[in-house]
């Protein structure tokens, strides 16, 4: 339903329901101003009337009453009706006409709240210029209410969220205003990060001096914000000079400030400066982070340095800095389309050297590789071991592994190939089974191939009657038998 179709809620000229005079049966209630907030979805289904609403108010918010009753009125009465919920701004403005109510950090912080959440900006601005021309009563003596610079930053991290940098720097300079002292880094923060975040690296920077001027010392975040847009905006040297300025103001980097920079040296096509960058993240104790290790990673496979790769991780293994959750596939991968599957066993060997597991696709990548390469013993012998270390690959590689390996007449050990993977959480499929039943079949081991045959019984993959004594007797080395209760499709 649109807004043109909802009644006028209560005027800013309304008066308190104790003196209102009484309503005409059909009070002619005009239509709402075309820029009126779109109301709530819980209450843009119902219509609500003038009368109604008074009769509400007069129920539930007695004069006279204190900003604690106010926000409870609206906490536990207004904010669940279906009705009135949409109203609350015009009440909240209606009560600061009354000569003996003012409002206090507690409704202001309230109502900012709700109307920042349910994105009305032109009411959450007029309720900020409330602030200014009427404070709390906490900023009547010396200092101001401690609340104000929360709920301006509230406010502002709004603005920001939508790209409404204007407002936001309008709310910033009224908040500096009221507030004791210098606002905090956060508040700056949060601007910063609005203009780096709309792709206005300028004003970020502007903003950024006139931190500088005002004294308020920018923290790890601050530099982070900036040394990012100067990245994203091609200024790499802007982003190391930033970066030495942080170090000579005894701002601590952090892994984000390393990730930033490397990343930006990749970039710009300096690999042996990046990684540089990374070992000096070692030499000051810092931890890489999973995106530490895929920055370098990726950086380096981009240019085709798989090997470079393998060194780092390698390096970076034996110096224990590498983090859990890692996944080593793409340098697996980049090894096996090189073909040079001995490193890729190395670096493996590495790896659980260090106690660091491949994953399920890593596993998979490799046992694919050696397959193709025409080394089947190897595959079965890497796949044994993956699977002792609880490293299970997908279905369809280790039905790839179990063909040839039956095609060579071990069966027998594909099998047991199937019973450990089994136990460590595969499940076989009917292709499995079709594979070592034709596997056995070959080599005459009927009594094997029956167990097989029942257990796909079993377990459903076999559809009708038809199909198993088909399996049964295709292969000229079982004899027919039939299921009285199989069922026919």
């Amino acid at each position: 339903m649109s807004s043109k179709k909802i009644f006028k809620p209560i005027t800013k000229s309304l008066q308190h329901p104790s003196s209102l005079l009484p309503l005409t049966k059909n009070p002619i209630i005009p239509k709402l101003p075309e820029n009126y907030p779109v109301p709530l979805p819980t209450v843009s289904l119902s219509l609500t009337s003038q009368e109604q609403l008074l009769q509400f108010l007069r129920t539930y918010l007695k004069p006279p009453f204190t900003p604690q009753d106010l926000l409870n009125f609206f906490t536990k009465k207004l904010h669940y009706h279906p009705k009135f919920t949409q109203f609350d701004l015009h009440i909240f403005e209606w009560a600061s006409k009354i000569d003996s109510f003012r409002h206090d950090h507690n409704t202001y912080e309230w109502m900012i709240t709700t109307l920042a959440v349910t994105d009305r900006f032109s009411g959450l601005q007029s309720v900020l210029e409330g602030i200014v021309s009427n404070p709390c009563p906490c900023s009547d003596g010396i200092f101001c209410c401690p609340r104000t610079e929360h709920i301006f930053r509230f406010a502002i991290n709004s603005y920001c969220r939508v790209g409404r940098l204007d407002d936001a720097m309008v709310s910033f300079e009224n908040m500096r205003k009221l507030i004791d002292g210098k606002p905090s880094v956060v508040l700056y923060n949060i601007i910063i990060n609005g203009y780096v975040k709309f792709r206005k690296h300028e004003k970020a920077v502007e903003l950024y001096g006139k931190m500088n001027k005002d004294r308020v010392k920018p923290d790890v975040i601050t530099f982070n914000i900036l040394i990012s847009s100067y990245c994203r905006n091609s200024q790499f040297e802007s982003a190391l000079e930033l970066f030495k300025e942080m170090r000579t103001k005894g701002c601590n980097p952090n892994v984000v400030t390393f990730n930033t920079l490397i990343k930006g040296f990749f970039s710009q096509r300096k690999i042996d400066e990046g990684i540089a960058m990374a070992y000096e993240m070692v030499d000051m104790g810092f931890d890489f982070s999973v995106a530490t290790c895929e920055i370098l990673v990726d950086g380096l496979l981009r240019k085709g340095r798989v090997s470079k790769a393998c060194d780092l991780l390698t390096d970076l293994l034996r110096k224990g800095v590498v983090p859990d959750g890692f996944d080593f596939l793409y340098v697996i991968e980049g090894f096996c389309e090189k073909g040079d599957l001995d490193r890729v066993l190395q670096f493996v060997d590495e790896l659980l050297a260090k106690g660091k597991l491949l994953s399920s696709v890593a596993c998979s990548t490799v046992i694919e590789g050696l397959r193709k390469s025409g080394n089947i013993s190897e595959a079965v012998r890497f796949t044994e071991r993956m699977l002792k270390k609880g490293v299970v690959p997908d279905t369809v590689t280790f039905n790839c592994l179990l063909q040839p390996m039956c095609v060579v007449g071990r069966t027998m050990d594909a099998n047991r190939l199937r019973l450990l993977a089994s136990g460590k959480g595969l499940d076989p499929d009917g292709m499995t089974y079709n594979i070592l039943v034709a596997g056995f079949s070959r080599e005459g081991k009927r009594k094997e191939g029956e167990g097989l045959v029942d257990e796909m019984l079993e377990k459903e993959f076999i559809p009708d009657l038809a199909t198993y004594n088909r399996l049964m007797a295709g292969k000229q080395c079982f004899q027919r038998k039939k299921i009285a209760s199989l069922d026919l499709p």
